[in-house]
C-alpha cells in the first residue's frame, strides 16, 4: 500500500512524460554501482591471491638439484 502511495507522489511530482526518464537514469545508476562493487571485489580477490602465491613461494622449500656422478671408467 506504501508502495502505491509513493508513487502516485512521484507521478505528481514528475508527470508522465518524465516517469520514463527518471527510471532510465535510476536504472543506469543502479548498473554502475553494482559494476564498481563488482570491480573492487575482483581487485580484492586478485591481491589475495597474489599475497597467497608469494607467502607460497617464501615458504616452498628450496631444492637443489644433485649432480649425476659419472660411473667411473676401469683404466
Amino acid at each position: 500500500m506504501e508502495h502505491l502511495l509513493v508513487l502516485g507522489a512521484i507521478l505528481l511530482l514528475f508527470g508522465p512524460r518524465r516517469l520514463p526518464e527518471l527510471g532510465q537514469g535510476l536504472g543506469k545508476a543502479i548498473k554502475n554501482f553494482r559494476d564498481a562493487f563488482t570491480g573492487v571485489e575482483e581487485a580484492k580477490y586478485k591481491q589475495l591471491n597474489a599475497e597467497k602465491e608469494a607467502a607460497a613461494v617464501q615458504n616452498a622449500p628450496v631444492v637443489q638439484a644433485e649432480k649425476k656422478k659419472e660411473p667411473e671408467q676401469p683404466s
